[in-house]
């Protein structure tokens, strides 16, 4: 036993020929995965920059806004002005106009629109609460054109 090359009489010599053969399939097949025929990319910049709208956002932006403005352009010009007033449905984060016409409510006498039908139940339910939270509306529609300006 003269070192690591010899064959002991129990080994099989096509065992360490098929071994062999594995393991040097496997260092060239890894060796040619890391090797890319491609050019390495060009450093990005160090200052981030921010990427452009698409087209396809801008278009679907674009695309709401009209259907919101559609739906707004059903309603009376007094009611148009009211819901211009309050932007947002007092009951859910939806913009007027966004689920289709704005539905008008009284609410102790004084005009409230929802986004849908589905809102009524609750804006009724607690008049007080819903009053407030029209003002409330109103006052950040306002607080933003100030911002705006």
């Amino acid at each position: 036993m003269s070192g690591l090359t010899t064959t002991s009489p129990h080994e099989d010599p096509i065992m360490r020929l098929l071994s062999t053969a594995l393991c040097t399939t496997a260092a060239l097949t890894l060796t040619g995965c890391y090797s890319s025929p491609t050019p390495p990319k060009p450093a990005t910049p160090a200052v981030a920059q921010k990427p452009a709208a698409s087209p396809n956002t801008t278009d679907k932006a674009a695309e709401k806004e009209a259907k919101i403005k559609a739906e707004r352009a059903k309603l009376s010009e007094e009611d148009r002005a009211l819901v211009e007033a309050q932007e947002w449905c007092v009951a859910t984060d939806h913009r007027l106009g966004e689920m289709g016409p704005p539905i008008k409510v009284m609410v102790k006498d004084k005009p409230v629109f929802l986004c849908c039908d589905g809102c009524e139940a609750e804006a009724l339910a607690n008049p007080d609460k819903t009053l407030a939270k029209v003002e409330e509306r109103k006052a950040e529609k306002k607080k933003k054109e100030s911002e705006n300006k």
